[in-house]
């Protein structure tokens, strides 16, 4: 049976520039099949691995994987000093574990399609270097096939992998029509005629509408029409400029702070922050992130020492380049369906989407503790610092979690948030 076609993205280009940011900053699981492939090529660990063995294994006790051993500066044993990976420099690029060569791509099933995206986290995906989607076509089609045996994942007869997710709990739709609410988001997302954040809030408010309807009865070319004539009504109903929305209440920033110390910590690796630490430091930054005064807690090792209120007064000025980043990034997430389902900790089709637009507020509020880096390279710095976690970090899947980003959009807080970090900061007298 052959495999689903995979939609590759026009807008994105990617190519290894080999930062070894990927070989130091992350743990690569690998299947048993590849664990004995590299233990096969005959590492001898004091000679080859620093003394170390190949693997590690992590987990619980009742779901244990094995993954591959790092030093203690965060990098993998297999990297080079020059690095470059072993595995890849003595038996060929094909020998690496799928993950090392999947990243920083993600593969969504999409019905009888595969859903393309990539991770910001990586420094050359963040400023769009290297060649066009389409022209990894070849590699991408390989990649999917063996992540379908990884997985385990069985084409039905329809071609489809895995079952759509649900829009909201207790409501279903089949792939093609859950598609159809896609194409109207990208199509939010991409109209120029609004700034970013005014296009984000259409899409929280075309969410809000949906919410309330049914759609057991309409289908096809019908439902086409009832979203076009939503998404009017969407755009009606949100307010043209964000000065005026309402300022986030007190609940809205304390939760939307402690969603931003989870998105910008980073545990391992050379630019993990103050985890090393220990856990007391990161108990007491939790406190500085809930009373938002004082210096801002170095999360991440990239983050520049700043205060908060020295980030709430910063000017970062969405200029067209900074903006073209930004759009570039959420139609990948929406056009690849990144941000529910499988692919997201199992979140509904709407709440994967208000939890996506609360990254555009966190984004914008990293940027700003960039300052004065222009705004294009300051929107870079904080989409891979964000990235990193975004539908893979397992704190954002937790019920408490899943709860807050649920109040904030709720409340409106988010399209408040949106607003508030997408306004020019009074300057002080």
């Amino acid at each position: 049976m052959a495999l689903p076609r995979l939609e590759l993205p026009t807008i994105q280009h990617w190519d290894c520039h080999v930062s070894g940011s990927c070989c130091k900053e992350y743990l690569v699981t690998v299947s048993e099949e590849e664990r004995q492939r590299i233990l096969a090529q005959g590492w001898d660990p004091e000679k080859d691995l620093d003394g170390r063995d190949p693997f590690v294994r992590r987990g619980p006790p009742w779901a244990r994987r094995y993954h591959l051993n790092h030093r203690p500066d965060g990098s993998c044993v297999f990297l080079s000093d020059q690095g470059r990976c072993r595995i890849h420099e003595r038996f060929g690029y094909e020998t690496k574990p799928l993950p090392c060569r999947l990243f920083p791509f993600v593969l969504v099933p999409q019905g009888d399609h595969w859903g393309v995206s990539v991770r910001f986290a990586c420094p050359s995906a963040a400023a769009n270097k290297g060649r066009a989607l389409p022209d990894h076509a070849a590699e991408l089609r390989e990649f999917a096939e063996q992540l379908v045996k990884r997985e385990g994942l069985t084409p039905q007869a329809d071609g489809t992998l895995a079952p759509p997710p649900p829009l909201q709990a207790g409501q279903r739709v089949p792939w093609p029509d859950l598609m159809r609410f896609v194409r109207a988001l990208l199509r939010l997302i991409g109209n120029r005629k609004n700034r970013l954040e005014r296009r984000m809030r259409n899409c929280l408010e075309l969410a809000n509408l949906c919410r309330q309807a049914r759609f057991d009865a309409i289908q096809g070319e019908r439902l086409d029409e009832l979203l076009e004539i939503l998404a009017t009504s969407a755009e009606a109903q949100t307010p043209r400029e964000p000065a005026s929305l309402p300022e986030p209440t007190w609940i809205g920033r304390v939760l939307f702070r402690q969603a931003a110390a989870i998105y910008t910590r980073k545990d391992h690796g050379p630019s993990s922050g103050l985890a090393r630490q220990g856990r007391a430091a990161l108990i007491n930054a939790a406190w500085r992130f809930a009373q938002g005064t004082g210096p801002v807690p170095r999360m991440h090792n990239w983050m520049p020492h700043t205060t908060f209120e020295q980030v709430e007064a910063a000017q970062c000025e969405l200029t067209p380049a900074a903006e073209e980043i930004l759009e570039r990034y959420y139609l990948l997430k929406i056009g690849s369906t990144q941000f529910c389902g499988a692919a997201s900790f199992g979140m509904s089709f709407w709440e994967g989407l208000e939890h996506l637009a609360l990254t555009l507020p966190i984004l914008l509020w990293v940027a700003r503790a960039f300052s004065p880096l222009p705004p294009d390279e300051a929107i870079i710095k904080a989409l891979s610092i964000v990235d990193d976690h975004f539908g893979f970090n397992p704190v954002l899947a937790s019920l408490r979690q899943r709860l807050s980003f649920k109040i904030l959009a709720r409340r409106g807080e988010t399209s408040r948030l949106i607003a508030w970090y997408s306004r020019s900061p009074v300057p002080r007298v």
